[in-house]
């Protein structure tokens, strides 16, 4: 039997002490505040983040150095026979294409698996946990990417912004529209569903951008996975900065759910990059049938 590493990013929000706890191993993504390179959780931290953003930092991502990946890869497969990466989506970003092109060499080739499973934050966290998972109960890296690939659009995550700017500077929206928002006071509520973020309400309080995502979610449940309870679905809370609103609304999808146990986290720093504070997220994901 293959001994199997799991290997990810942060922007699955996994922290290094939470990697250590879990086994698993979480590549750093930079970002840069004022033109300064920081790695989450190593040279920044989640308070000093949200402090330079209150001063109107300028914040932009990057991606690992292939070198710095390579070198990873090449140090993990000294204990380890096959390395499952998971990056990412593609869709948001070109760090997974590089992974997957360097996964070609040679000295890679049939023992890094990169997957492309289209997923970021809570759901990639949650694909990296089934990851651990399977990789425990036995199966090989490019069983462990088939099975990946085939739930990959078996989930969904909805999300609040509080403000449109961050999404204007990275292009999601325009100018005329995030100016638009902000006299309104609009609350957009995205939707991510494999590759793609779209546009999916527009709404002007908390509460009713909370309500939405709550039908958002209940109707995935019933008429796109036919599961009405989801009872085969894991179902996540992520936030930025306060998670004050974060913990409120796990309570109120509790009510929704009450069979599920929700678990609360902070959206990685290189994603908040793109968001900024105040958002408010839920996301779910399906229990991959060999772990049912």
């Amino acid at each position: 039997m293959s001994k199997v590493a799991v290997i990810t990013d942060s922007n699955s929000g996994i922290t290094q002490t939470q990697a250590k706890e879990l086994g698993v191993t979480v590549v750093p993504m930079p970002f840069f505040v004022n033109g300064e390179t920081y790695y989450e959780d190593i040279s920044m931290s989640q308070e000093q983040f949200y402090e330079y953003l209150e001063q109107g930092a300028d914040v932009t991502t990057s991606q690992p150095s292939p070198e710095d990946l390579m070198n990873l890869w090449n140090e993990t497969l000294k204990e380890y026979d096959e390395i499952v990466y998971i990056p990412m989506s593609s869709g948001l970003s070109s760090s997974c294409g590089t992974a997957m092109m360097l996964s070609y060499e040679e000295e890679f080739e049939g023992k890094v698996f990169v997957v492309d499973n289209q997923r970021i934050s809570v759901t990639q966290r949650q694909s990296v946990l089934d990851a651990r998972d399977l990789a425990a109960k036995g199966y090989g890296g490019e069983q462990i990417r088939e099975i990946l690939l085939r739930e990959k659009f078996e989930s969904s995550i909805y999300i609040m912004v509080d403000t449109l700017s961050y999404l204007k500077k990275g292009g999601r929206v325009t100018p005329a529209a995030a100016a638009i928002g902000t006299v309104l006071r609009i609350k957009p509520v995205l939707q991510i569903q494999g590759e793609k973020l779209d546009a999916y309400a527009k709404v002007k309080t908390l509460k009713q951008a909370k309500a939405t995502m709550v039908q958002a979610v209940r109707k995935d449940f019933e008429s796109r996975f036919y599961d009405p309870n989801g009872e085969k679905f894991y179902i996540e809370v992520a936030y930025t900065a306060d998670n004050t609103e974060a913990m409120i609304f796990k309570k109120e999808l509790e009510e929704e759910f009450p069979e599920h146990d929700i678990v609360v986290d902070p959206l990685s720093l290189s994603v908040s990059c793109h968001i900024g504070p105040g958002a408010l997220a839920v996301a779910i994901s399906k229990v991959v049938d060999e772990l049912q």
